[in-house]
């Protein structure tokens, strides 16, 4: 796609740092009213975390179809420029007349690449799988997932040993594999900045008292999803790592490492609504299946509540409320010792899976501290003229609120209030 003139800036430009589903909006909303975009994302690919995810709730829905949709919107949208593993270095000038700086990294395969997959085929490296949080392995060249956008295969230069071996370029057939690729600079000039930074998930190398990291049968609710995924590690069976064998019964730890003056003192809002999700794809696939949700306190609102009534209905799912106490192992299975707050009594259970509800940390590169809540979120209102933000890099939110969000914030770039 040509670029405009970099000295020039055009009547509504907008740069938006994050390509996740709060970028994506953003980015197809503002541009089919005709202002020029630039979307930027650190990833190799669109979408964030939302391409990982199983199934939307309350309706349960796969979030692929209306990534496709958008994927779609913006290939048909010539003011739409993606600049994939990339990030901003600099932001200077006045609002209406910013000048922005970005580096993209090596492009070793360049848009030539067809995805035919003859490059995978030869590569004799292997790496842990990102898109799957390592539990699956995959070539040093690959494609990152199969809806990636771009869709392209990508190199870990981390562990790509493209000084000695050249098999993925013999193999290519587009010479499209260009191994002594440099990272480049861009410069162009937008009117506005919108930061659609988004999330990641908590660190559970923090949670000891839950055992993270001594059995692979003790999973964060993020690989959950890739678990439950049609193209997942499974193909969406819930099996067990260690073994491969079918999971029976699970347990649910809501608020690991949430509300807690040692971890994360905040609810990450949609942590609760998640298990009660995971918990329904996991007991529709055999009647036999059980699913122990524990739980503080169960935060859903709106039509949220009926999707608890709707679990609550469910007789292979329990609710208990009462705060788990620590995951302990016995013969390598888990074991769950909780407080059950309305009866009284202390409960010691095992499990085939322990799904740990880590919360939502903000995605903040290179934002100044002031501009940050005591948790580490965007203050929206700390933000200069000419600066929005959106998405879960300001507070924690469900999709569907993320994507009004980021409708609302076009409409302000629209009417020069941002």
């Amino acid at each position: 796609m040509p670029s405009p003139d970099q000295n020039t800036v055009p009547e509504k430009s907008v740069l938006i740092i994050g390509g996740g589903i709060s970028g994506i909006t953003a980015a197809v909303e503002a541009a089919e009213t005709g202002c020029r975009v630039y979307l930027v994302e650190k990833l190799p690919y669109l979408g964030g975390q939302v391409a990982r995810i199983n199934e939307y709730f309350p309706k349960l829905c796969p979030p692929y179809c209306g990534l496709e949709i958008n994927f779609k919107r913006i290939r048909n949208n010539s003011g739409i420029e993606v600049l994939t593993s990339s990030m901003v270095e600099e932001i200077s000038g006045i609002p209406g007349d910013f000048k922005v700086r970005v580096q993209t990294a090596p492009e070793y395969v360049t848009p030539d690449c067809t995805a035919c997959g003859d490059c995978a085929v030869v590569c004799p490296v292997e790496t842990d799988d990102p898109f799957n949080h390592g539990m699956t392995r995959r070539k040093a060249i690959a494609l990152p997932h199969e809806l990636a956008y771009p869709v392209r295969f990508h190199i870990d230069d981390k562990v790509c040993t493209k000084d000695s071996c050249k098999k993925c370029v013999a193999a290519c057939k587009y010479d499209a594999i260009h191994l002594g690729a440099n990272a480049q600079t861009r410069e162009f000039k937008v009117t506005t900045v919108i930061l659609s930074t988004g999330w990641k998930s908590y660190d559970p190398e923090n949670l000891t008292e839950f055992s993270w990291g001594n059995s692979a049968d003790i999973l964060t609710n993020v690989m959950m999803e890739r678990l439950g995924a049609p193209n997942g590690p499974t193909e969406g069976k819930i099996l067990k790592p260690s073994d491969q064998q079918p999971a029976r019964k699970i347990a649910f730890v809501q608020c690991a490492g949430s509300r807690d003056e040692n971890h994360l003192p905040y609810c990450s809002a949609v942590c609760c609504s998640a298990s009660l999700k995971q918990a329904i794809y996991f007991t529709r696939q055999d009647k036999e299946n059980k699913a122990d949700i524990y739980y503080i306190d169960l935060r859903v609102s709106g039509r949220n509540e009926d999707f608890l009534n709707r679990v609550e209905d469910n007789d292979q799912i329990r609710l208990i409320k009462g705060k788990v106490i620590s995951v302990d192992l016995d013969e390598n299975r888990p074991v769950i010792e909780a407080e059950d707050i309305l009866s009284g009594r202390k409960i010691r259970a095992d499990y085939d899976l322990v799904v740990l509800a880590t919360g939502i940390v903000p995605e903040i590169p290179g934002i100044p501290v002031t501009l940050l809540d005591q948790d580490g979120f965007i203050i929206k209102e700390s933000l200069e003229n000419g600066f929005s933000a959106g998405g879960c890099c300001c507070e924690p939110k469900d999709v569907a609120a993320t994507v009004q969000e980021s409708t609302g914030l076009v409409l302000n770039v629209l009417k020069g209030n941002a």
